[in-house]
């Protein structure tokens, strides 16, 4: 009596089959974690140097091209930054020289926000969510000196 079965080459072949299929989700999803990582990385960057231009702006709030220097300087090791992607603005836009102290119970306060596009690099990713995904990363300052005139 014979047996009719499947010979052990057809089982490497479905085990060789899996594996592709497999192996294929698994460089997705791994693929997709890289680019979620290095959004996250050039978010932390982002906000780390809008703190450093917020920190700067506090002690110099009337000095706006040196809080984007400053910002852009503090980036630039992760970004290439252009001055336009930063924008600083004023809790009292009203209020010329900006100086310290307080509107209404309101201390003056000047934020610092960046903009940047990741450029998506996974390629079913950027054809689900486009080429770039828009970054803002923002931080405001209570604004220390000067002292306003009484």
């Amino acid at each position: 009596m014979t047996t009719i079965g499947r010979s052990p080459g057809h089982q490497r072949g479905q085990s060789l089959v899996e594996l592709a299929i497999s192996l294929t989700v698994i460089l997705l999803l791994l693929t997709g974690a890289v680019e979620v990582g290095l959004a996250l990385f050039q978010y932390v960057s982002m906000r780390d140097a809008a703190q450093e231009g917020a920190l700067y702006g506090s002690l110099n709030p009337d000095d706006v091209d040196n809080i984007k220097a400053r910002a852009q300087a503090a980036a630039q090791d992760v970004l290439t930054l252009d001055v336009s992607d930063i924008v600083v603005t004023y809790s009292d836009p009203s209020l010329v020289p900006q100086c310290e102290g307080l509107t209404d119970g309101v201390p003056h306060a000047l934020t610092v926000t960046i903009t940047f596009a990741h450029p998506v690099t996974m390629p079913l990713i950027g054809a689900w969510l486009g080429d770039s995904i828009n970054l803002t990363a923002g931080v405001t300052d209570t604004i220390l000196q000067p002292r306003c005139a009484p």
